[in-house]
């Protein structure tokens, strides 16, 4: 085969393709569409992570945000799945002293709302400098990006249910992610929120949030003090296509607690004999 009949037949690359929607412009949806899930445990393609998170560079995210407090410029607010951004955007003005950042999978559906975020900023000059957007697999690569107690609040937004029992594993809460979200939450102040219009899956949220060690579940009237929670439920567009459907949702925050092992009642001296552990009970 020529070199020149090969030339011919290599794919696009980024650079070759038309821009859909030059920088600075708010970019149409309609452009930017794409599968609404994938399998996040077999999902290959490259991503760019740093291998420890003191060697991200979080600059280029926010890089006029000015309030950045003693611990530094890094996210605080993190809004996984975030997919056309619509809840990012808007935590961005409600916390307008927190950096936000939104994480999705998807490289077509992340552009977009890199591309929503430059044009909020062009057109409301001195806001929206506290949001941004990341293309990462948050199953995979959070250790490598986020440090110890960094984060005040992660919202887990309409995701993939996974129906088949198979597929379980890939749901976005679970007990070994759970204990992940703890590491990276502030021990009395972070927060983790959850909405889906799936109710098998809130009760598997509310299940597994509610048997872990380091969260308790807020009380009705902590949530209605919270305006993240009026915010996440109206916010994000899959919330607003369940709304006109008339379908119901379901929500359900969670607080990490501060965890002393001290107060263990269940030591190695008394897990044998704990009732619950008891290897002599019939």
């Amino acid at each position: 085969m020529s070199t020149e009949h090969s030339e011919k037949k290599r794919p696009l690359t980024p650079e070759d393709r038309p821009t859909i929607t030059p920088e600075g412009e708010m970019p149409q949806k309609k452009f930017y569409r794409s599968r609404a899930h994938c399998n996040p445990l077999s999902h290959n393609d490259h991503f760019d992570y740093p291998f420890h998170p003191d060697k991200m560079d979080w600059s280029t995210h926010y890089p006029e945000f000015k309030n950045k407090g003693s611990d530094g410029l890094r996210p605080e607010v993190l809004d996984i799945g975030c997919g056309f951004g619509g809840l990012t955007i808007a935590l961005a003005t409600l916390l307008p002293t927190k950096t936000i950042l939104g994480l999705e999978i998807r490289a077509k559906v992340t552009e977009y709302v890199r591309l929503r975020i430059v044009a909020s900023r062009k057109e409301h000059p001195g806001q929206y400098q506290n949001c941004s957007v990341l293309r990462s697999n948050t199953m995979k690569y959070m250790p490598n990006l986020f440090q110890k107690s960094s984060l005040e609040k992660i919202f887990f937004c309409f995701p993939d249910p996974h129906f088949k029992k198979k597929n379980h594993p890939r749901r976005i809460v679970s007990e070994r992610l759970l204990s992940e979200y703890a590491y990276f939450l502030k021990p009395k102040i972070g927060r983790l929120y959850t909405i889906t219009d799936v109710e098998e899956l809130h009760n598997w949220h509310v299940k597994h949030c509610t048997n872990h060690p380091l969260f308790r579940a807020l009380t009705k009237e902590e949530m209605d003090n919270d305006p993240c929670v009026k915010a996440m439920y109206s916010e994000t567009e899959e919330g607003k296509k369940v709304e006109r459907a008339g379908s119901n949702k379901y929500m359900a925050v969670f607080e990490r607690i501060d965890f002393n092992p001290s107060q263990m009642s269940l030591t190695a001296e008394n897990f044998f004999t704990d009732e619950k552990f008891d290897a002599n009970e019939k």
